[in-house]
């Protein structure tokens, strides 16, 4: 079973005869599609934001087009926030969530003007220290235990490092609160790619269970609650994707049964990093050997260098051979790159029609967490990436990285040659 690709192999053809492979390709109409079905999923709500979370996919000219359709930018360190703040999102705009957070990442952050979300307790205490209590906080909530929150990426919120118990979220929005903070909200994201219809309607249950407890016992009406991200794409062929728009229905019903039936009417913010731009970012790579030993091999010029997530987690990536999409299948491979690992492997055992040399393989579902980890093992280089535009030109995004650029940081001997 193949998945639909928004170009041709014609437009591949074309693209990779006048741009070195391996590169990254954008669907801008792809993405613009998807914000305006999230948006449209919780406009019952006044004041939502998704705030997409910028380690997803962090470049500029995809801000961009996230922040005209009044997306917000869920950072995680100083370069996020100024890449957010050089798009144009600025402000309450930017949710800066963060562990194990340094005094001048506080301090930026508050220049900022950000939404500062504090993942322990003692945080509290370090950000007064840093920048003062600003009037606008967030605290992130772990329950130890959540029905969808076990899973390979993230795993059991026993066992992961981010947030508060319950009883530290109160104490920390009572210190919060006595300390002048005006304007407090809560934070949770329990799971990582969830395709379960029912994960935000249970999450808003609980959010907003202690939404009521929290007025009930500190007297703290809340101003807002961030649900995160969590929720995946259909990486492969045969699975499901989550209906946004009744996913969104679902938290509304929750929210009518336990705030509004209560006086309480609050925003809600989502940070859907994978889901907005997941499905619509592609790796395109040429096949560059084919090694027969004791398994059959296909290499390609990209690696885990440029796309990490089946090395780093054995994450499925669905991959199109350009040309022969309606072709039998008559190999089962390793697709492979050029690392000295051993888990460089886009694919293992993978069924694709007869690869030749030279063929364009295109590996779907890259557009979230796959660029955006990149490394330079091996002194393998970063790719470039392009925005398709919606009539079908390419626009550079993002140039590959020189050989000049990998040396940049490098103290080394001035007559060094290379």
């Amino acid at each position: 079973m193949n998945k639909i690709l928004p170009f041709t192999a014609e437009q591949v053809r074309n693209w990779t005869d006048q741009y070195p492979t391996p590169f990254y390709v954008y669907d801008e109409e792809g993405i613009r599609n998807t914000v305006s079905a999230v948006n449209k999923a919780f406009a019952w709500n006044p004041g939502f934001r998704e705030y997409f979370a910028v380690k997803a996919t962090p470049t500029p000219a995809i801000l961009r087009i996230l922040e005209s359709m009044d997306c917000g930018a869920d950072c995680s360190s100083v370069p996020e926030i100024l890449l957010a703040k050089g798009s144009g999102i600025s402000g309450k705009r930017i949710m800066f969530t963060s562990n194990e957070t340094s005094a001048s990442e506080y301090q930026t952050a508050r220049e900022a003007g950000a939404i500062i979300n504090l993942d322990d307790l003692t945080q509290v205490e370090n950000l007064e220290k840093a920048c003062g209590i600003p009037d606008t906080v967030c605290c992130r909530y772990n329950p130890g235990e959540f029905r969808f929150a076990d899973n390979a990426i993230m795993g059991h919120m026993y066992d992961t490092k981010f947030g508060m118990k319950k009883e530290q979220l109160f104490e920390a929005l009572r210190i919060l609160s006595a300390k002048g903070a005006s304007r407090l909200g809560i934070h949770a994201m329990l799971t990582s790619c969830s395709l379960e219809q029912e994960y935000y309607p249970a999450l808003a249950r609980e959010l907003f269970g202690l939404v009521l407890e929290i007025r009930e016992t500190l007297g703290i009406t809340l101003s807002f609650v961030d649900m995160a991200g969590g929720i995946g794409i259909p990486y492969k062929p045969d699975q499901i994707p989550v209906d946004i728009i009744a996913a969104g229905d679902g938290v509304r019903c929750v929210y009518e049964e336990m705030l509004r039936s209560n006086g309480i009417g609050l925003p809600i913010y989502t940070e859907m990093g994978r889901f907005v731009t997941g499905p619509h970012g592609y790796l395109l790579t040429s096949v560059v050997g084919k090694k027969h030993i004791w398994k059959e091999y296909v290499g390609v010029d990209a690696s885990p260098a440029d796309l990490m997530r089946p090395a780093m987690y054995g994450a499925y990536h669905h991959i199109t051979v350009s040309g022969k999409e309606n072709s039998s299948f008559e190999e089962t491979v390793d697709v492979v790159g050029a690392l000295c690992e051993n888990n460089d492997k886009f694919a293992v055992d993978r069924s694709l029609p007869h690869t030749e040399l030279g063929d364009i393989l295109v590996i779907h579902d890259a557009g979230a967490h796959g660029h955006a980890m990149g490394y330079n093992y091996n002194g393998r280089l970063r790719c470039a990436e392009y925005l398709m535009c919606p009539d079908g030109s390419l626009k550079m995004i993002r140039r590959a990285q020189s050989v000049q650029d990998y040396f940049s940081t490098l103290d080394i001997d001035p007559e060094f040659k290379f």
